[in-house]
C-alpha cells in the first residue's frame, strides 16, 4: 500500500466515523430539591435507523470523586439497577422509538451529588460523545437565570401594556372634552341673538 492510499483510506474512515457519530444532548446542569422526584433527561440523534439493538447506559460520577456506578441499562427493555444506592430509585422514563433515553431518580439526596454520564449507541451508529449532567442537590430550588430573566420580561411587558393603555385612555378623554367644548360653543355662537351664553358654563 502506498503512502497516498494509506492517506485516502484514513480520510475515509475518519470521515465515516464522523458522519456516523451519535449525537447525545443533555442539560448540562440540573439542580434539584432534596427529596422530590427528579428527571435526567438524555436525547439523541442518529445518523443510522433506529433499531432494535439500541442501548442506553448511566453511570454516576460521585461529586467527591471515586469509582463510577452503574444507575441504569436498557437493551430491548429497562433493566434497573440491582445494587447500589440507584437500587429502587432509578426508573425508566424514555421512549428510544422517540430518540429518548431518560430515567427519573426518586427521593433525590445530597448523596447524589455528581456527574451522570448517557451514552447510547446503535450499531453500526457506535461512536461519538457521552452526555453529560452534573446534578446539584439543594434544599431549596433556586432561580435560575433563564426564570430570572422570563420574569423581568414578564414584568416588563405588563408595565409597558398598561402605560400605553393609560395614555390611549388619556387622548380620548381629552379628545371627548375638546369636542364637547367645540359643541358648546357652537350652541352658543347660534343662541346669541336669543339671549346671552356664559362660555364660562359651556366648558365646565
Amino acid at each position: 500500500m502506498t503512502v497516498l492510499s494509506a492517506f485516502l483510506l484514513a480520510v475515509q474512515i475518519a470521515l465515516f466515523v464522523s458522519v456516523s457519530s451519535m449525537e447525545i444532548y443533555t442539560s448540562k446542569e440540573l439542580q434539584a430539591k432534596n427529596g422530590t422526584d427528579t428527571r435526567l433527561k438524555c436525547t439523541f440523534s442518529s445518523s443510522s435507523p433506529l433499531g432494535e439493538d439500541i442501548t442506553v447506559s448511566w453511570t454516576f460520577r460521585p461529586l467527591s470523586g471515586g469509582i463510577e456506578e452503574s444507575v441504569f441499562y436498557y437493551f430491548k427493555k429497562p433493566f434497573p439497577p440491582s445494587q447500589g444506592h440507584f437500587r429502587g430509585r432509578a426508573i425508566w422514563d424514555g421512549d428510544v422509538g422517540r430518540s429518548d433515553g431518560s430515567i427519573i431518580i426518586r427521593n433525590i439526596q445530597q448523596i447524589d451529588n455528581g456527574t451522570y454520564l448517557c451514552q447510547v449507541k446503535n450499531p453500526p451508529d457506535v461512536h461519538g460523545e457521552m452526555g453529560e449532567i452534573i446534578l446539584k442537590v439543594v434544599d431549596k430550588v433556586k432561580f435560575s437565570e433563564i426564570m430570572l430573566l422570563a420574569l423581568v420580561i414578564g414584568v416588563g411587558s405588563v408595565f409597558i401594556i398598561v402605560l400605553v393603555l393609560i395614555v390611549v385612555w388619556f387622548r380620548s378623554y381629552r379628545k371627548q372634552k375638546i369636542q364637547s367644548t367645540a359643541v358648546s360653543v357652537m350652541e352658543c355662537t347660534e343662541k346669541l341673538n336669543e339671549k346671552p351664553c356664559d362660555l364660562t358654563d359651556a366648558n365646565a
